[in-house]
């Protein structure tokens, strides 16, 4: 029988990837106790592993891209992993009482973190980057997108259902006076973001979506689906449908994966978004029937490799002046965090959908509008 570490090597082989090689993305190898790691525990016990300064690469998020396109992810398929894929199918993680974890987990976790690292408008979701030179462009394209998507007018009231800071609030109350409402499980988040939307017709609301029963001319929900569980597909839709007028439009803007039958990666439900789960397009689709009429469906996934790139060299930038409310351990967890992720939509290996639905079906048909 071969080693772990022989058995590891022929794996990383296929990706073109060498322990202790002299490319970027080759795995440097510290303790051997990392090949056990990654084959018993996976993607955790690799994580972990990095963060426990037992292995690097040069290029964390070229080592992923490699890792993941090769596709041998799926020939290692450890025991213990099996007990955290049948808990998300028979739990609810993203119930009432467990939906504020990963606000206080992850977002609260201080707005300084996030304003170092996100552009000017502090966006945390994916940039539209097809005629952007930079971060702060990509977003402001996203976000006038979005508004030309769901034809925004004066006077037009808008639900945004995980808001986040405002980003998308003030923008669309500035360039199209309209008004918003918008829903978040942060405290950091609303108190930030009164600030930043001050006297404009924006409302913040502490408040779990479930409980939205009002009516809106329009409704979106920006990098929000990914923690609202398979389990709450059809809730979630049920209360977009009864908050989208008759004649009103539904942005959906979500990560996605390729295939329905997984479990959320067990380091990033660890470390970085607790209970979060990432839906395939059928998934999407069975929750929308009988609700909604999908009117467009829009894939960059491709431009969240280069959102995350630019997160990270401004977190990277950045360190010096808050690395004193963390600490190294942090530092390396946020950098596996973002570069993994950048490595994996560089892969194809997850997606970004903008979904734009109508209770109805809009009369005459729908046509993507062009920035």
């Amino acid at each position: 029988m071969s080693t772990s570490r022989e058995y590891v090597e022929e794996l990383l082989a296929k990706a073109d990837i060498r322990i202790n090689g002299d490319r970027a993305w080759d795995m440097q190898v510290h303790d051997e106790t990392v090949f056990d790691q990654a084959l018993s525990r996976g993607n955790l016990g690799l994580g972990e592993s990095y963060m426990a300064r037992l292995w690097d690469a040069e290029s964390l998020d070229q080592f992923f891209f490699q890792l993941l396109r090769s596709g041998i992810q799926d020939e290692v398929n450890p025991a213990r992993l099996i007990f955290h894929s049948l808990k998300s199918r028979v739990f609810n993680l993203q119930s009432k009482s467990k939906a504020w974890e990963v606000g206080q987990h992850h977002y609260d976790m201080g707005n300084d973190l996030y304003q170092s690292m996100l552009d000017e408008r502090m966006v945390y979701t994916c940039g539209y980057w097809e005629k952007a030179k930079d971060v702060d462009e990509a977003q402001r394209h996203k976000l006038e997108l979005c508004c030309k998507k769901l034809g925004l007018k004066p006077g037009m009231r808008v639900l945004d259902i995980g808001c986040g800071w405002g980003s998308f609030m003030q923008y669309a109350a500035e360039n199209y006076g309209v008004e918003c409402v918008g829903v978040t499980i942060s405290k950091e988040q609303v108190a930030l973001g009164k600030e930043r939307c001050k006297g404009l017709p924006v409302e913040f609301r502490l408040q779990d979506y479930r409980e939205l029963d009002e009516q809106f001319d329009r409704v979106i929900s920006l990098g929000m689906f990914e923690h609202v569980g398979q389990k709450n597909y059809d809730d979630y839709m049920d209360v977009a449908l009864r908050c989208t007028k008759e004649d009103g439009l539904f942005l959906l803007h979500t990560i996605g994966k390729n295939v329905s039958d997984t479990a959320a990666d067990p380091w990033i439900s660890k470390y970085i978004f607790p209970n979060g789960e990432i839906p395939s397009i059928s998934q999407i689709g069975t929750a929308l029937e009988e609700k909604f009429v999908c009117e467009d469906l829009h894939n960059f996934g491709a431009d969240y490799d280069k959102t995350l790139m630019a997160w990270f060299q401004n977190f990277d930038s950045a360190w010096p002046s808050i690395k004193e409310q963390f600490d190294d351990e942090f530092y390396r967890m946020w950098k596996y965090y973002l570069l993994s992720c950048a490595g994996a939509f560089r892969a194809r290996d997850i997606q970004l959908w903008q979904w734009v639905l109508s209770p109805n079906g809009s009369v005459g048909g729908y046509s993507r509008p062009q920035l």
